[in-house]
Formats: structure tokens, sequence, C-alpha cells
């Protein structure tokens, strides 16, 4: 997702870097699975990864790319043969198209333009929906009355935001809740490292803090996500996406990863990104894991 993303310049020295980041070079005759940089991309990576190695295929994991621009330079290069990719993400970074909120339309649109476009195949998508929200603490929503989105835009003047620098200039951001809700004016607005705003949340530094919806924090700290009652947020149900040459060529990895899609939930999501980032799991167990069960 975008606050998790690398810089251009940085995405494209990684890039080169790729082979380098996996350990080895790359295998001709293996499947190479990619993921960018954060824990969601390394956990359901790794779930397609393994689902492909437990119906025998040969698979090259090339983890940890950087942001989306590299990632799909990737696939269009035949560096990497598939990954997980969100449709909001598809959308709004790649496709440069305005935010969809209804998550069979978003699918429909980025499928159809990358295969126009990249060549590259969606496969099915994932319940999961990762899309950007506000959390609070459940004693602040008490305290404020703020469940929705809109009930935190006009309670605003009385409240804190933390978030990231990012989130005050996309037009996902702020700037577009401020347009579309109206509102959001705040009483204060700091900004803070990923993963410290949550920590202001709940040392009462804060009243309100950006977030997305299958954060590992969202279960661990027990927060409430308040509901997007207009619908301004596009859907970002995460799937694999495949070269339309290795599908060709391997149409049964489609059959194999269509299999286990459906089964990554917002909360199995949550529960997974949680287990890596606070117990420290190895997200190659936990997605084991997942596939156990």
């Amino acid at each position: 997702m975008s606050e998790r993303a690398i810089s251009r310049g940085g995405a494209l020295a990684l890039l080169a870097a790729a082979p380098l980041v996996a350990g080895c070079a790359f295998d001709p005759n293996a499947i190479r699975v990619g993921s960018k940089n954060f824990t969601e991309s390394f956990v359901i990576a790794e779930i397609y990864a393994q689902a492909l190695e437990g119906a025998g295929m040969h698979v090259q994991r090339l983890f940890n790319l950087g942001s989306t621009q590299i990632a799909i330079a990737a696939m269009e290069r035949g560096n990497v043969d598939l990954y997980p990719e969100y449709t909001g993400t598809a959308l709004i970074d790649v496709l440069h198209l305005p935010p969809i909120g209804n998550s069979r339309e978003a699918y429909d649109v980025v499928s159809k333009q990358f295969a126009q476009r990249y060549r590259i195949v969606w496969l099915t998508p994932s319940p999961m929906n990762d899309s950007q929200a506000l959390a609070t603490t459940r004693a602040a929503a008490a305290r404020y009355g703020i469940a929705t989105i809109s009930e935190c835009a006009r309670a605003a003047p009385q409240l804190r935001l933390a978030t990231i620098q990012e989130f005050l200039a996309r037009p996902d951001g702020l700037p577009g809740l401020q347009r579309f809700y109206g509102g959001f004016h705040f009483q204060e607005v700091r900004t803070y490292d990923i993963a410290l705003k949550y920590r202001a949340l709940l040392e009462g530094k804060a009243d309100v803090a950006s977030a997305f919806s299958t954060d590992g924090a969202i279960a661990t700290d027990d927060l409430v996500l308040l509901r997007d009652d207009r619908h301004f947020w596009s859907a970002y149900n995460v799937a694999p996406i495949v070269r339309a040459a290795t599908l060709a060529k391997r149409p049964h990895v489609a059959r194999v990863l269509n299999a286990v899609s459906p089964k990554i939930t917002d909360a199995a999501a949550r529960a997974m990104n949680a287990a890596v980032e606070k117990d420290q799991a190895d997200p190659a167990d936990v997605a084991a894991e997942f596939l156990r069960r």
C-alpha cells in the first residue's frame, strides 16, 4: 500500500539489485514469486509460494523488491512471474484513475487495464480488503461519539490526528476527506513514523490515527475502525497478479492460487500481520500455519 512504499529512485535501485535481495541468481525453470517491502506482502507472497510448492511446483522467492513501481517493472522485464497486488493500489498508483469503492467494479477495471497495458492477468481476488481507514480507541470512540467517517469529520475540531506525512498530501488522504466529506479540520495534526502512530493513540497523545484496515495493531490493540459511510475510499482487495506468458506455459498456477485466495479474509490478514509484527514470527511459518488450517 502507499504508506509503505519507497521512493521512485529507491525503486529503481532495488530493481537492479533484485537477484541480490533473493540471495541467488534467477532460476529460469522456477516460478518466481515476488513481494513488496512490508509485512502483509511478505506473508501473502509466502502463502502463494508455499501453495505452489505444495502442488509440486518449483518456486524461487524474490521478496522485498520495494515499491509498486519496482514490482510492476520486474514483471514487465520477466524477472518476476507473480506477486500479490491490491486493486486500489493498481487503480490509483499505477493507472492513475480515481478511487472506486465497489470491490467488483475496481477489480474489473484493473484486470482489464493490466491485461491490455502490461500483459498481466489478475487471478481471483481475496475478500480481504486492506483499505485506507481511520482508527481510534474504544474509549475515544465513546467519548466523542464517533463510529463513522462523517461523525469524525464533524468532531474533528475536538480531535488530534496521528498520521504519516504522505496522508497529508495524497488525494485519497486528508485533502480528499476534506473535499468529499467536508470538515476534517483537526484540533491538532502530528506526523509519526508508521510504527509509532498507533502508540500515540494508546498513550493518549492522539484521538484518531490514519490506518490500513488489515493492520495487525487493529486486532492486538483492540482499536476501532471508523466506518466509511459515504464510501470515499477505494477497494483494496488483494489478488495474485501473474504474467500472461507464465500462465500460457503453466496454466495450473491459476488453479492453485485461485483455490487459496478466497481463504484470505480481513480477520486472517490482521492475525497474520500481528503474528509477524508483534510476536516476531517468521512470515514463512505464519503462511505455513495458515495453509495448514
